[in-house]
């Protein structure tokens, strides 16, 4: 049995003290809830703040972005070890932002992926098509080569923790949400492919997230499908009432 995942991208947005206020009126509309894993991703510099109010709560908190690398001479990078001495516990690997802005690459995923299972850190892998992709027809070649390369030269045994995000670009800050039939179509395919690779008990165990405009009125109906085990919210994660309401639907379906 998967444990439902739901998971805040705040990119950039909220102070350290906007994030913990946040936190304080967040979680006492979640507090009952022991169905879902609870993954808070704000800024850098938010984190060490949110990690000291999170502590004895059911919530954890993430990084969006970090080196693969544990230190050097990398000006304006976070390492792995510098999160975990924070008490981080979740980071977000390859986001389509981070891929489109920052030039990241599907090889810079991979040694990242490396890096953070190597520092017991949860990886949150985001793969998915841009709409021009998706309109020829490329949908399954683009998320069959992503997750490859992601997974390259990594030993299955040590694929236990991790969950992947599937964000259709086109669906990204837009408004627009692929319908259910699409997401369950592309997490069927990512599934067969972490299953091509790793096996298929560490593809029947690993989480599959959508993202890509999750609400409240959409996350029951994409988070009841069998191959959706959760969601990466992005800006109706920023309020504290959006947000839980967003957990509410989808642990109806678990």
């Amino acid at each position: 049995m998967r444990k439902l995942l739901i998971a805040a991208n705040w990119k950039m947005y909220k102070t350290p003290v906007e994030s913990t206020a946040f936190l304080t009126s967040f979680f006492p509309l979640v507090k009952n809830n022991t169905s879902t894993e609870i993954v808070l991703c704000p800024s850098m510099t938010s984190l060490p703040a949110l990690v000291d109010a999170a502590r004895g709560k059911t919530v954890s908190i993430g990084a969006q972005n970090m080196h693969w690398l544990a230190e050097g001479a990398y000006t304006g990078e976070t390492s792995p070890t510098m999160l975990t001495a924070i008490g981080v516990t979740h980071v977000l690997i390859g986001h389509s932002e981070r891929r489109q802005y920052f030039n990241e690459t599907d090889t810079t995923v991979n040694l990242k992926l490396k890096s953070a299972l190597a520092h017991s850190l949860l990886p949150i892998v985001c793969v998915g098509e841009h709409l021009n992709e998706r309109e020829q027809n490329l949908t399954a070649d683009v998320l069959n080569l992503q997750v490859s390369v992601a997974l390259e030269g990594i030993n299955p045994a040590a694929l236990g923790s991790l969950v992947i995000a599937y964000e259709p670009v086109w669906a990204i800050g837009t408004g627009r949400t692929a319908t259910p039939e699409i997401a369950e179509e592309a997490h069927k395919i990512i599934r067969a492919k972490v299953a091509s690779i790793a096996g298929s008990d560490i593809a029947a165990s690993t989480r599959i997230l959508y993202g890509g405009s999750v609400k409240p009125d959409n996350a029951q109906t994409l988070c009841c499908l069998e191959d959706i085990d959760g969601a990466l919210v992005g800006g109706a994660s920023l309020d504290p009432a959006s947000f839980s309401q967003i957990i509410a639907n989808a642990t109806q379906t678990a």
